[in-house]
Order: C-alpha cells, then structure tokens, then sequence
C-alpha cells in the first residue's frame, strides 16, 4: 500500500513539521508514503480569492498520481472515527487499491469541482483547523489505523 499526501505550501510552524515527521517516519513502517508539496498562490493581491483557490485546485488535480483512489479532506466530508478509517482504508486495500491520494487545500479550502472528483470525501472534525494542523492531524490518524490494523497497543 502507498499513500501520496498533496499539500499547498510548505509547513511554517516549526512544531507542526517537526510532529509530522515523527509520524511520517512512524508511518513508513506500514506504507510507503510520498509528500507532495505544490506551490501555494497567495489570496490578497490583485487576483480575487475564489480565482487563487480555483488554480490551486487545478494544481493539485493535475498532480493526482493517475489510477489512485482521491481522498480530499473537507470539512463537509464524512466523519470517521479511527476504527471505521483503519476498515475504511483496509477495505480499499482489499478491493485491491495500492495506491490512495490525499488532498489538502490550502488556506482557501478546496474547489468544488476537486470535492466531485474524489472518490471519498473525508472529515476530521466539525471543528476548523489551519491547514498545516489539518496535515499533522491526518498523519496521526493514518499512523493510528496502520496500527490499529496490525494490533498494536498504539489505539490503547
């Protein structure tokens, strides 16, 4: 199994980079894992926000790994708690997918037409993050399925 993770922009917060490499590396041990980090435009200049967020949409589908299963996050999407995403991801892998993409936006959030691209839209709270937070959070979550699929005492 290989999860490629598509981010806009680079990590600012030294502590939120710092805990995703801790669970990139801790992840790595169950699947391969492939960061993507694409140019983020900046909203605020002459360009409107709603144009910014609509090339960086294009921007992250058009470096989709073709034949992947698209997991944009959204706050929109649907809530799992980790049990339900360690089976939702297991179940994939058994239907034979090898290869799962995970979208984040950036600050703007997703376009509409990325959310009705992917095959899966998924929450991880009702509540608001940032961005990079939202990359971190993702990190433990997948971290905590892989192990709670292999049985470990992690989940405990």
């Amino acid at each position: 199994m290989r999860y490629e993770l598509l981010f806009l922009g680079k990590t600012r917060e030294k502590y939120l980079e710092q805990g995703i490499e801790d669970f990139y590396k801790r992840l790595s041990r169950y699947v391969e894992i492939d960061i993507r980090v694409l140019k983020e435009r900046k909203a605020g200049g002459s360009e409107p926000a709603a144009v910014v967020k609509e090339q960086e949409g294009r921007v992250l589908l058009s470096r989709i790994t073709p034949g992947a299963l698209l997991v944009a996050l959204d706050p929109g999407g649907r809530q799992l708690d980790s049990e339900e995403l360690a089976k939702q991801l297991d179940q994939w892998e058994q239907d034979g997918r090898r290869l799962i993409s995970f979208l984040i936006g950036g600050h703007l959030g997703l376009t509409s037409e990325v959310l009705a691209r992917a095959d899966f839209v998924l929450s991880l709270s009702r509540m608001t993050f940032t961005h990079e937070m939202t990359r971190l959070l993702l990190f433990e979550q997948l971290y905590r399925a892989r192990t709670i699929l292999a049985g470990t005492g992690y989940h405990k």
